[in-house]
């Protein structure tokens, strides 16, 4: 039992930025939008956040200030970078996978160049201290990642406007008949997403590790997107996903502390996350219970 509570902040450390990710596309679903850039929109927020905090603390900020700020330029940068999909998907109509493929491939060219520019290498240069944990060990992310979900669910699920949302996704010609606008809501939708994951990227490099490199996310982002399959599209389910599959994750590295584990090769416990997510989706996979419009092209008129 003490090595369950002892587990626990290294636990919530890495669910943390997953499922902030995973309920940013769970939004972006909800809307008809499928956004397959989270990785990617996780990568240029974390070396947004890196190197902001590292030019920041360079010029003597405070610790704080210069996390917050880092923070916020993360979500800042994966906001501005979701437009690029927003523009895509709603206003060209383009295939949405192809889309998002094509911020992840832009993401990786971006991340690595503007690290060239500013600190001549492939990666940041490393920052002195990220952020601390609380009296319990844990670090913030974990809060943010609970206000995350609890605003989303009463955003989607006790205001009106969370209806229009998800309306959106289900049956668009219906909604923009009773006056909704389709493609506000959508951009809504693929920007929260951003902006989300942007937070969740800036997340993981302040808190495991202490520089941006182009392996930092390290599928964190599809993970995600399979949290949001997993959870079937509802605020509680996601979570309960995240925290299954960032369990796996956190015990592919706690394994390393646990002397009757030590046999197996360190190969066997780094696939674990990967095998954990891909025999959910296949075991529980049956009815589909995604929005009905979710990954449809919509015009305006259209039936």
């Amino acid at each position: 039992m003490s090595m369950i509570w002892g587990m626990l902040p290294s636990v919530l450390m890495i669910v943390a930025p997953i499922l902030i990710t995973a309920i940013g596309g769970m939004i972006c679903e909800k809307s008809g939008v499928v956004n397959i850039a989270l990785e990617g929109l996780m990568s240029i927020g974390a070396c947004t956040a890196a190197a902001a905090h590292v030019l920041m603390e360079g010029s003597g900020m405070n610790h704080t200030l210069s996390l917050f700020l880092a923070l916020t330029l993360g979500f800042v940068f994966g906001g501005l970078f979701s437009l690029v999909h927003a523009l895509a998907a709603i206003n060209l109509n383009a295939d949405q996978t192809i889309s998002g493929t094509g911020i992840n491939l832009l993401a990786n060219g971006v991340t690595i160049f503007a690290s060239q520019i500013l600190f001549n290498a492939d990666r940041t240069r490393e920052f002195r201290m990220g952020m601390q944990t609380d009296a319990l060990g844990i670090y913030p992310t974990a809060y943010i990642a609970i206000a995350v979900v609890v605003l989303s669910w009463f955003i989607l699920y006790k205001i009106p406007f969370g209806v229009h949302l998800r309306a959106c996704g289900e049956h668009p010609g219906a909604a923009e008949s009773v006056g909704i606008n389709v493609k506000k809501m959508r951009y809504f939708a693929v920007v929260a997403s951003g902006v989300l994951a942007g937070l969740a990227g800036g997340c993981v490099v302040l808190t495991q590790t202490i520089q941006y490199t182009s392996n930092t996310i390290n599928g964190r982002g599809f993970i995600a997107l399979a949290a949001v399959s997993f959870g079937r599209w509802k605020p509680l389910g996601v979570t309960g996903a995240a925290f299954l599959f960032g369990t796996a994750q956190a015990f592919a590295i706690i394994a390393n502390n646990i002397p009757a584990l030590r046999v197996l090769p360190t190969e066997v416990f780094n696939i674990l996350p990967y095998v954990v997510t891909l025999a959910a989706l296949v075991l529980f996979s049956g009815k589909n219970y995604a929005p009905s419009a979710a990954g449809k092209a919509y015009e305006k008129g259209a039936s």
